[in-house]
């Protein structure tokens, strides 16, 4: 357990240091794809991505506070196995998005799924330190996974193009947060970052896209409503 918990802190540090030695991503590149993704609608506005600082450093607090005061503990280890995958990806995910949006796309929704499974496996106690960074990290992937996958088909020409996926996409990213914030209880966190990106992608089209900034409005409505509701349970 000690050592799994330490390989834990440890790929927090170079998920958390993984921007710092790879070239910026700021979105997919024109030559990327054969129709290129020039600010798509359902890309969150610039503002957002700074939600990466918080969840960089809280994971790496908790993580290596895991590895310090709960290495032996049987329900923090739990959460170890999946949080080791989506940290190993996520790792060298940067580095993956400057080169391919088809593994981008892929290996971020193996990020999402393990840190879903992660969140699921987490423990009551020690909330602030374990559940709730891990939770601000899935619900961010949430969105992110969804942007990724939209970016993809538009890109390839598949079905429709960038408008229609996202008034395809937005509505289910809601599907699935609302799933996790009403299965998963007492992590308001997560659906906190969903709707932190929805308001972001509302701010994004503005009333340049009006339809796209109001679906983001009222689907960031609603996953703030569940958010609060998470909250009430957690206090």
């Amino acid at each position: 357990m000690k050592a799994m918990a330490w390989l834990t802190a440890l790929l927090a540090l170079t998920f958390a240091g993984a921007p710092f030695v790879t070239e910026p991503f700021t979105g997919f590149r024109a030559d990327q794809l054969p129709i290129p993704q020039e600010n798509p609608p359902i890309q969150p506005a610039g503002y957002a991505f700074s939600i990466w600082g918080v969840i960089y450093l809280w994971l790496v607090v908790s993580c290596i506070y895991g590895a310090i005061k709960r290495p032996n503990d049987a329900e923090w280890h739990k959460t170890r196995p999946w949080l080791i995958i989506s940290l190993a990806v996520g790792t060298t995910w940067l580095a993956i998005a400057n080169s391919s949006v088809l593994w981008a796309t892929i290996t971020i929704w193996i990020m999402l799924a393990t840190a879903l499974a992660a969140l699921f496996a987490s423990p009551a106690k020690d909330r602030l330190l374990l559940r709730a960074p891990i939770g601000l990290y899935a619900g961010w992937l949430s969105a992110a996974s969804f942007v990724s996958l939209a970016a993809l088909l538009a890109g390839n020409g598949l079905i429709t193009d960038a408008y229609g996926w996202a008034l395809i996409l937005i509505p289910a990213a809601l599907l699935l947060a609302a799933i996790v914030q009403i299965t998963q209880t007492k992590a308001p966190e997560y659906g906190i970052a969903v709707a932190w990106a929805l308001v972001a992608i509302t701010v994004r089209n503005g009333q340049d896209v009006l339809t796209i900034a109001a679906l983001a409005a009222a689907c960031a409505v609603i996953m703030a409503a569940l958010a609060i509701r998470s909250a009430r349970q957690t206090a």
